[in-house]
């Protein structure tokens, strides 16, 4: 079983609005930055920032159903149980795609936003897939940074493993110290990144 779906598709049943909270609940990511900036290291922040987005934006493992559709207008909230921010996620648009923003507020009020547009499904040899290009924005005080890319999640079908969720796509970043950067991440959950054209280890994100 893996723990992170299991907790963002949980057996009573969720909307698709409250599997995105769920999905943003990975805010631990966040914790530490107000700590490095004081520290001036903005390079480690921008890349931990990029980690977040991806690792919030997508899910890796058995995709156990589907979530129940939510109505326009409607905003689900719920903190992260683990760091006590605060999280919703609000439905704009369903037709002709669905348009998906969010927020994040950690208590000591650094701000995550984003914006997430789901463009269809695909149909392809690995799976269904559904792009979504995206975009997000984080302030601390001074600071800022800016996300944009498309993330795919698709569902993969497997006679012995179920249908299982994963994902693939990249982002690019930047922020108003002067870095910039590219993330790219694979089916596996592997991500690469680069900040200020330095490669960075590779991480995993499922």
């Amino acid at each position: 079983m893996n723990p992170t779906t299991r907790y963002e598709l949980p057996p009573q049943g969720i909307s698709l609005l409250g599997y995105v909270v769920r999905r943003l609940h990975k805010t631990a990511w966040l914790t530490p930055i107000r700590n490095l900036l004081a520290q001036g290291k903005t390079v480690d922040v921008l890349a931990r920032l990029a980690m977040y987005a991806v690792t919030a934006s997508t899910s890796f493992g058995p995709a156990y159903y589907q979530p129940r559709f939510n109505a326009v207008g409607d905003r689900i909230s719920e903190p992260d149980p683990e760091t006590g921010a605060s999280v919703w996620a609000e439905l704009k648009a369903s037709s002709p795609t669905f348009n998906i923003s969010y927020a994040v507020t950690l208590p000591n009020g650094d701000v995550f936003s984003g914006d997430e547009e789901i463009t269809g499904t695909t149909v392809g040899l690995r799976g269904l897939g559904m792009p979504a290009p995206s975009k997000f924005h984080f302030r601390s005080d001074a600071y800022e940074a800016d996300l944009t890319g498309i993330l795919t999640s698709e569902l993969a079908l497997s006679f012995f493993r179920g249908t299982r969720i994963r994902a693939y796509g990249f982002l690019n970043f930047n922020d108003n110290a002067g870095n910039s950067g590219k993330l790219t991440l694979d089916r596996s959950g592997k991500v690469t990144m680069q900040v200020n054209n330095q490669p960075s280890e590779i991480l995993q994100a499922g």
